[in-house]
């Protein structure tokens, strides 16, 4: 019982990080129907400003966030508008597009920082303990930061004059601009906020995970996985998707080799897609 507790609250751990690392994928795929392959490196870039932040200008490790979610929004809102402005609607080019740009980043990073791993000390190193359980309190941190996000995307994209403006651009756009709104400002600000939920993924990964330009690669395909299974335009369901892909995982991988429970994950995933294509929180007003 207690080896099953501990798998479950690790779950927890491990659906916060692919929850933040997910949801700026769902924003830029599900709203804007953008597949961006170096979404990954978004990740990277923001957890190697976080590193440079702390190890290198030392400042405090929540200015070191704000400051890498900022950087790659910046670096999102000059790529949406140079490359991805021009591929709207031609998901082959997106697709290698982006694919080219990720090889892009990553090289560039290798070539400033080299290829050695960089490490970062945890901002909180102190534990809770639950009878033989013990809970690092970062990792407490990671879940209210990922509820935080959630509950903050919905806001912005339910109750503000810019979400009301996105979602009234998804669905007609051609009537958007014909009453005065720029579409292409509402592009540009929805890539660059989904940047900047990479950026602030990649940050708060930094202090538990090495930090290295391919890192973003192992993120990606966990990421499409549960934009699959959540539904491709909605944010409470990559929050679910998380949750479901990393306690199935991590439960499992108690019992099987992790192979086998991340081969088990995929023919769940598998099925999903057979029955329900849209994922099982989709959102019908998309269209």
């Amino acid at each position: 019982m207690g080896l099953l507790a501990s798998q479950v609250i690790n779950g927890l751990t491990n659906t916060s990080i692919l929850f933040l690392v997910a949801v700026g994928l769902v924003v830029i795929f599900g709203l804007l129907d953008v597949v961006n392959m170096a979404h990954g490196e978004f990740i990277m870039f923001g957890a190697y400003s976080a590193v440079v932040c702390v190890n290198t200008l030392h400042l405090p490790f929540v200015v070191a966030v704000l400051i890498a979610a900022l950087f790659t929004a910046l670096i999102g809102s000059v790529v949406e508008r140079f490359i991805i402005q021009r591929l709207y609607g031609k998901v082959a080019e997106t697709l290698l597009g982006t694919f080219a740009l990720s090889y892009i980043f990553q090289q560039l990073v290798r070539t400033i920082f080299g290829p050695e791993d960089q490490l970062m000390a945890l901002p909180i190193d102190t534990t809770l303990h639950f009878g033989s359980i013990v809970v690092p309190v970062y990792n407490v941190v990671l879940l209210v930061v990922s509820v935080i996000v959630l509950a903050g995307t919905l806001l912005l994209l339910i109750k503000t004059k810019f979400g009301m403006q996105l979602r009234a651009n998804v669905q007609n756009r051609t009537m958007v601009q014909c009453l005065g709104v720029n579409s292409a400002r509402i592009d540009n600000l929805t890539f660059s906020y989904g940047c900047a939920l990479a950026g602030l993924a990649g940050a708060l990964i930094a202090p538990v995970k090495s930090v290295t330009p391919d890192m973003g690669v192992t993120y990606v395909v966990d990421s499409f996985m549960v934009v699959v299974l959540g539904g491709l335009n909605s944010i409470f369901g990559s929050f679910m998707g998380s949750f479901v892909v990393s306690e199935s995982s991590t439960v499992m991988a108690g019992y099987m080799s992790e192979i086998t429970a991340k081969l088990l994950i995929f023919i769940v995933i598998i099925g999903v897609i057979r029955f329900r294509p849209q994922g099982l929180f989709f959102n019908k007003d998309k269209r």
